[in-house]
């Protein structure tokens, strides 16, 4: 077990730097979880309230199932969010799960908020998201954003129907999972690049229009 913990905080530690580097943890928030073993489920989750932007020794915990510490006597506390976490571990074969708030998903889940998802077709990186058909569309669900989080977290779990896949959350950001930290981040920047895009693209028709 110790083993496997060290080699996936080496994997999670990765990807929070690649992150980190976008500058897309703004403030203290964010969440970053990775699976070390499935029986029992344990995964490393973000330590919560650290700036991720910083690498020490206590950026993850290490909890289990039901999201609960593993050492009982352990300092940290795992992220607020750690429920949308478990839920990914229980419900698929994901071993890695990201959330982060970058101001184009927030403004996106807000544009789509009242249709419930978001579309996007015919761009040459949906390919990275698994669709080769030429003219691929693919869709992001956006649930609301209640306090409450085992009600955000039912909500969420509504969506996890496949072993990748992403959900916006109204004004909170973009929640992301792969069967590997390699396939949840090709999953995460996938889908901010057509964020970005497509804002782009509306504010340049915009000014055309003008």
């Amino acid at each position: 077990m110790a083993d496997e913990k060290n080699k996936r905080w080496k994997e999670l530690a990765d990807v929070k730097r690649e992150l980190a580097q976008r500058d897309w943890f703004y403030g203290t928030s964010g969440n970053l979880s990775i699976k070390v073993s499935d029986d029992p489920i344990t995964f490393l989750v973000t330590a919560s309230g650290k700036d991720k932007r910083k690498e020490t020794d206590e950026d993850f915990v290490l909890v289990d199932a039901a999201g609960q510490p593993v050492h009982p006597n352990e300092p940290l506390r795992p992220s607020a969010e750690t429920l949308l976490h478990t839920y990914v571990y229980e419900r698929t074969k994901a071993g890695c799960c990201l959330h982060v708030h970058t101001i184009d998903n927030n403004v996106i889940s807000e544009l789509y908020g009242d249709k419930g998802e978001v579309r996007f077709k015919g761009n040459e990186i949906i390919k990275a998201l698994g669709y080769w058909e030429e003219d691929a569309e693919v869709a992001v669900p956006i649930i609301e954003n209640p306090a409450h989080i085992p009600h955000l977290a039912e909500q969420f779990a509504v969506h996890l129907t496949d072993d990748a896949g992403a959900v916006l959350i109204r004004n909170h950001g973009i929640t992301v999972w792969g069967k590997s930290a390699f396939e949840a981040k090709r999953v995460l920047e996938a889908y901010e690049f057509l964020f970005t895009y497509h804002l782009k693209v509306a504010l340049y028709q915009k000014q055309l229009v003008k």
